[in-house]
């Protein structure tokens, strides 16, 4: 794609997350357009939004699943990246008002205490690397109309970012078997889904190695301080106003999201 369809598309996505509403899929309207073309995308929509005030905060795996790698045609994790517009505290819930069509994921969340550069990088330096891990929730959104993704549209998306919370407990990877952990997710107080962390790529150590990884082969090194998504270990939840999710890791402890207000769709 040529560098002013890029810039085209990277503002139209910018400028629907700032409407709160949907387009239709870049696929549709670009069907010549590549993986590659879509990270340009969503480098431009991110720029958009720190020239507005925010401030790169971490990245985020997503497609880690098989099943959700089929349904997208594509056989490896994407990414997104983080920003200090996303970040969301468990005392004050979440805001629905500033979402589309938001669905939630429970998952673990990677802290870094030092820089993390690929290409290279083993999960032993993954470990290493990571002051703690904490369970959270990524409320991911669309800005593409219905969810009717392909790979393409929500890498060129930020990967569907929307926001995310991370919960009070910490633990050392040292001490905690991130592939063995079990996680048991609730909704309103009902068993919503149960899974371990060997669902994400094996172990979600693994998930964070392949993106320290792609990153440096893109020259793009994990700083010290900053938040790991490391993918989906429960099935998506559409939440409303009113809503409570809580998920628990064993051996690590709670993350708890309460929803309030009302999305676009």
């Amino acid at each position: 794609m040529q560098a002013d369809l890029i810039e085209r598309c990277g503002d139209e996505l910018f400028d629907a997350w700032r409407e709160r509403r949907t387009l239709s899929p870049l696929l549709e309207r670009f069907p010549g357009i590549r993986v590659e073309d879509a990270y340009r995308i969503q480098s431009r929509c991110v720029a958009r939004r720190l020239q507005a005030g925010e401030t790169l905060v971490g990245k985020k795996i997503g497609v880690t699943s098989r099943p959700v790698q089929e349904m997208l045609g594509v056989f490896e994790p994407d990414f997104g990246q983080l920003t200090s517009g996303m970040v969301c505290s468990e005392s004050d819930g979440i805001s629905l008002d500033g979402l589309i069509q938001p669905r939630a994921e429970a998952e673990l969340a990677f802290v870094l205490e030092r820089d993390l550069v690929g290409p290279g990088i083993t999960a032993t330096d993954v470990i290493r690397a990571t002051a703690y891990v904490s369970p959270c929730f990524e409320i991911v959104d669309s800005r593409i109309r219905d969810w009717k993704i392909r790979i393409q549209d929500t890498v060129a998306d930020n990967a569907s970012c929307g926001v995310f919370v991370l919960g009070d407990a910490k633990a050392s990877l040292k001490k905690f078997d991130a592939a063995l952990a079990g996680m048991v997710l609730q909704r309103n107080g009902s068993l919503h889904s149960t899974s371990v962390g060997a669902a994400v790529q094996g172990s979600p150590v693994n998930a964070v190695v392949w993106l320290a990884n792609t990153l440096g082969r893109l020259g793009l090194p994990f700083r010290a301080g900053e938040v790991i998504l490391s993918g989906s270990q429960s099935p998506l939840v559409a939440v409303t106003g009113g809503d409570e999710l809580v998920c628990t890791i064993g051996g690590l402890g709670t993350c708890r999201a309460r929803f309030h207000g009302k999305a676009a769709l």
